[in-house]
Order: C-alpha cells, then structure tokens, then sequence
C-alpha cells in the first residue's frame, strides 16, 4: 500500500474525507444521507437544478429517505448538491450512481456512465478513489471506466483507487436499506479493495469484497439474473396453471411449505422497475460478444414481456364473458407503478396494459395513491378518484397491490375484477378472476 493509500484510508476512519456523489436519484441519494450520516462531508452532484434545489432546501425527492434527514444532514453542514463539477477535484472519493438504461436496440446505454467518468477524469488528482455503483456488464470497469481515468499520468492501485460496487437498492424495503445491506467491492487492485472498504465500513454495516471488479459486477448480474428467471418460471407455470384449471396462488402456497429446496416467487402482470427487466439483458449482451447464447436469460424475458399481452387477454375474456366487449368498456387501472407502496414508474407493466387495452378501444383510466398523473401520448392521465372510478368501471384490473387499497370495500363496488396480484386472496367473491 502507497502512502496515498494509506493516508486515504486514515481520511475515511477519521471522518475528515470529503466524498462526492454523482447523480442524486434512487441510489445517490440515499448513499450520499448514509455517507453524511456517518460524519464524513458529502457533495451531490447531479445535471438536474431542481434536484440540487430541492437537496439544498433539506427537502427529500425519494420515498425511502425522509426530509428530515435531509434536513438535518443539510443544517449539520454535512451534505449539500451541486450542478459544478469542477467540484469534484476537492472530493476525496467520487461514486458515480447515474442511471445505465437500454438503448432502442436492447444494447447497454452507457452514455451517462461515460460522461461522468470523464468529468472526475478532468479533474482526477493523486489520492483520490473513484467506484462505480452503476449497474453494467463484466468488464465495464476494465475496460471502459479505467482507460478513461488512466490518460493523466496516474497509476492504478498506486496514485488513484478504482473499484466496483454493485447498488442493491430495494425501493420500499422496510426491513433492508442502504446501511444495513451488505456491500460488494471489487477493486482493481488489492489495494483498491483495501481502500473501498475502508469508505464503505464507515457507513455500511457488512462489507464484502471479492477479487475483481468483473467478479462484482457479475454478482449483480445474477442476483437479478436469477429473480428474472424465477419470475419467468413462475409466469409461465401460472399459464399452465390456467389451461389445466388448478389455481397457480394455492399451488405456489403448498410448494412454500416444503423446508428446503424451494423458494417461493410470484406470477404478475409483468416485470418493472430499472433492475429485473434490464440488467439481465447486460449480461446476454456482454456474451453474445462472445459468442455464447444466454438462453435462459432470453427465455425468461420472452416470457415475463408477454405477460401484459396475457392481461389484456384476460380482461377480453372476462368482458366477453359479461357479453362486453374490449371497445368501449371502461377499464380501471388500480396501481401503476412497477410495484407496491413506491412512486417509480420505470418499466411499469401498466404502462403496457393501458396502451394495450388503449389500441383495443378501452376507455382506460387509472388509480395510483402514489402517482397523481401520467405523460401520455403527449397528454397527462390523472389519477381517478378511488371509489367513484371502481363504481363507473366495467372491468377493474389490479395491477400493483398497493397496501393502502381497501380490497374488500372495492371488490364489493366493482362490476368485475381481474386480479393480478393476489391482492383479494382473502376475498371470495364471485366477480374475481385472478391470472
């Protein structure tokens, strides 16, 4: 270990770093009020001026982090935003959380990765550490992160760190958050780890390291991997289930009784959120470079992005069945966002089923506690009032089981419901279907 390292080290014990944060949304956030609360100087930066705003006024944007600790991180003079990122140059340590989407073709989106890794690169010093958090392919890091930070004379392991820290974020966790997630870090040197550890220990309860970035951006990968997989064998068992007349809900609870060699998952409407229906698909792009076909992981996606199609279906069949048909009838929405009890939108289900049921000729409307209004084909949807919206529908649809719905009060209101959740699994009552 250099003295740099060394000295570094003794910076994140200590509490005197200053570290910075870019890109403030679902992960840097909460990472940048855990790092701040653990006594170290944090600075967010993000492109978004209302974000750096809203940070700077103490006011929380995400739902797992309150205003509160916003508030008092920002009073206590350790946590503040910014859009310079001239900035970044004071940082001792820099962790880049800026999204990683899909391109229109399916390819990894690394823009935004980029052009953060360029900017701490303009202004890259000896002594500073730089991890990405960002979700990506093995060898990003490697191949892409270090080349981009290396063009300043510096050395690897010697005069700056680098390292990869796969973000676990679970939007709506009551019982996991970032503190109390275990951590995995690779470095790209065994120094590097060294050095990573040391940051994260200050504010993470469990830190493990691994041998390589790649060995750490691979966990990522299956651990999300393995969940869209499951999800895909389970839809399609619950597709099996319908054609055989067996209910798919009790099948699932009796197989959950065995003690060992199973693990329960769920069917739905479709998978949502920036993790499960992407990254995955890193992973098989990152193979198909070398020429390996990742058939289970391309299955499984066939599968789980039919699942909306197999909504609507249901829904057709169950108006037919009323002697109704798709076009005309006025379908309600319960739930939009990609699961329970969060207000993120991204890769929602229900945003495909309402423009399915849209292009069959439904009169479609929604209902989400958490989401007042939708941008939609250049319009706004808003948010229906509960009660009056179920009453006036002819078919209600239980996309996202939100806790906050009362069930019982409306499955007594409905004309019909689709559920495709096992939100009413308590309820008997004569017009509920269930996928």
């Amino acid at each position: 270990m250099t003295d740099l390292g060394l000295a570094l080290e003794e910076k994140f014990r200590s509490g005197q770093a200053r570290l910075g944060t870019v890109g403030l949304g679902y992960v840097g956030l909460p990472l940048s009020v855990e790092f701040a609360s653990a006594g170290l100087t944090v600075t967010g930066f993000d492109l978004s001026p209302e974000k750096v705003a809203a940070v700077n006024r103490g006011e929380s944007y995400i739902k797992d982090v309150t205003s509160a600790r916003v508030a008092a991180m920002v009073a206590a003079g350790r946590l503040r935003a910014s859009t310079d990122f001239g900035e970044l140059a004071a940082c001792d340590a820099v962790i880049i959380c800026v999204p990683t989407p899909l391109s229109k073709t399916k390819d990894p989106d690394l823009t935004m990765v980029v052009e953060a890794t360029r900017q701490i690169g303009d202004r890259l010093r000896p002594g500073q550490l730089v991890v990405l958090e960002s979700t990506t392919y093995p060898g990003t890091t490697e191949e892409l992160i270090l080349p981009l930070l290396s063009g300043r004379g510096l050395t690897v392991g010697e005069s700056f760190f680098l390292a990869f820290s796969p973000e676990r974020v679970d939007p709506g966790n009551a019982r996991y958050g970032t503190r109390n997630t275990p951590k995995i870090i690779g470095g790209m040197t065994p120094a590097c780890t060294r050095v990573a550890l040391a940051l994260y220990a200050k504010a993470i309860e469990t830190v493990i390291p691994v041998s390589s970035p790649k060995t750490a951006e691979m966990v990522k990968l299956l651990e999300n991997t393995f969940r869209s997989v499951n999800i895909g064998l389970v839809n399609e068992v619950a597709l099996m289930c319908e054609r055989l007349g067996v209910d798919v809900w009790e099948v699932i609870d009796a197989a959950a009784t065995k003690p060992f060699g199973f693990m329960p998952f769920y069917p739905g409407p479709g998978l949502g959120g920036h993790c499960i229906p992407i990254d995955p698909l890193y992973l098989s792009w990152k193979l198909k470079t070398l020429n390996y076909r990742a058939r289970f992981i391309e299955l499984a996606g066939e599968i789980n992005s039919e699942m909306p199609e197999h909504v609507c279906e249901r829904v057709a069949r169950a108006l037919n069945d009323r002697e109704k048909s798709v076009k005309g009838s006025r379908v309600l929405i319960l739930g939009v966002t990609y699961k329970r009890d969060v207000d993120d939108v991204r890769e929602s289900p229900a945003l495909d089923i309402l423009r399915l049921l849209e292009a069959r000729g439904a009169k479609i409307s929604y209902n989400d506690p958490y989401v007042p209004e939708l941008q939609w084909n250049g319009t706004v949807l808003r948010s229906e009032d509960l009660m009056p919206a179920v009453r006036g529908a002819d078919m209600v649809v239980i996309v996202t089981d939100h806790t906050a719905y009362a069930y019982r009060e409306i499955v007594a209101a409905a004309a019909f419901v689709l559920d495709t959740r096992n939100a009413t699994r308590a309820i008997r009552a004569a017009n509920v279907v269930k996928i």
